[in-house]
């Protein structure tokens, strides 16, 4: 179509369609560092749907040239576009910008019977630290947790702002809720710049939450994602409420225990025996003393055992018999009396060793047996 006759129909359009203008909504200024990206979403009305949607680069609206389109989405090297129709979202990101690249753009939706619909915006590009930036524009939460954006900016001025795109704001210093999440904003000097930054904390995440917000500082804004995910295993962890994490305690603790008696049921068994085997040979050696002194007590206290020597043992002894009469009766009290002298061994061997022969001497004639 011929440029002159599309901007006719582009005014037709938006003389006769300007009760329908306006279901387009964006952020209004952003500030990025040269060689830096933007991404950029534009909010649609639910019936845009299926609409094609495109990135235009002017002032006005009706003079302004298409850059990149999402029925056309690789016209751009720089520029790419997308439609997220569950969202209601198109996004567009700009990319190795320059100064040049400063401009006002467009997020328009084309409609065939009606004026086309759209929201301007205004991109400024400096060789410099940006008046307002993030880190990163896109961020993930789990449900039940909790995520951190920290707005980075150069001058302290007026309060900053963190808004729900389409939604409702909430202002630095205060607490307030977005769809049901805590939202806690802090503003404080920046220790990594010499600016100020605005720590944006919102808690207690739900999916609802997933969409697009943005830092808002004066006139300028800087659009952030937020993907809320279900949590993981290893995710849950670390996002649990401390009921959850008592309860962990608690079944760490009764496992322990299980694990502790288990240990001590293996370890009985070896001791009880171990004591019991020490309780026996301690009643055993104290029945061995108890014998052992009743035998001592028992024995004659200064008998000394000689040793089995012959000679030792062998007796002499020397009988004399004093004959009364010629002839004695055989009953004993008719005998006379009748000597015995034992000598020991030890003098009868001194006895033996003083005689000449040697021999036995007696002391009378040898006893007839009659």
């Amino acid at each position: 179509m011929a440029p002159h006759l599309l901007l006719v129909l582009r005014i037709l359009f938006f003389l006769t369609g300007v009760s329908d203008a306006q279901s387009v909504s964006t952020v209004s200024h952003v500030s990025i560092k040269q060689g830096g990206s933007i991404t950029i979403p534009c909010l649609y009305n639910q019936r845009y749907r299926n609409n094609v949607k495109y990135w235009c680069r002017g002032y006005n609206w009706l003079g302004c040239s298409t850059v990149v389109r999402t029925d056309h989405p690789k016209t751009s090297r720089k520029t790419s576009i997308s439609d997220d129709i569950n969202q209601r979202v198109f996004t567009v990101t700009m990319t190795s910008l320059s100064p040049n690249d400063s401009d006002y753009y467009w997020c328009i939706v084309e409609r065939n019977s009606k004026a086309d619909d759209g929201g301007r915006l205004q991109i400024s590009v400096t060789p410099g630290t940006p008046e307002l930036y993030v880190d990163q524009q896109q961020m993930t939460g789990v449900v039940g947790g909790r995520v951190t954006v920290l707005c980075y900016y150069s001058s302290q001025g007026s309060s900053g702002r963190w808004c729900r795109m389409g939604g409702p704001c909430v202002a630095g210093g205060h607490y307030g809720a977005l769809d049901g999440t805590c939202v806690k904003l802090v503003q404080e000097e920046s220790r990594t710049s010499n600016g100020y930054v605005l720590m944006v904390t919102m808690s207690g995440l739900m999916i609802e939450n997933t969409g697009w917000y943005w830092c808002e500082k004066g006139d300028l804004q800087m659009p952030v994602h937020i993907t809320v995910n279900q949590p993981t295993t290893t995710q849950s962890t670390t996002t649990i409420t401390p009921s959850v994490t008592n309860r962990d305690n608690v079944v760490t603790n009764e496992n322990t225990d299980e694990k502790h008696q288990s240990l001590l049921e293996v370890l009985f068994i070896p001791l009880s025996l171990l004591v019991v085997l020490i309780a026996v040979t301690l009643v055993t050696l104290k029945l061995l003393r108890k014998h052992k002194d009743k035998k001592a007590k028992d024995q004659p206290p200064n008998t000394t055992v000689q040793p089995a020597d012959p000679e030792n043992d062998i007796t002499y002894s020397t009988v004399s018999h004093t004959r009364g009469t010629a002839k004695q009766d055989l009953n004993p009290e008719r005998h006379g009396d009748l000597y015995s002298t034992v000598i020991p061994m030890q003098h009868r061997t001194a006895q033996r060793a003083a005689e000449p022969d040697g021999g036995l001497q007696h002391s009378g004639p040898t006893p007839e047996i009659q």
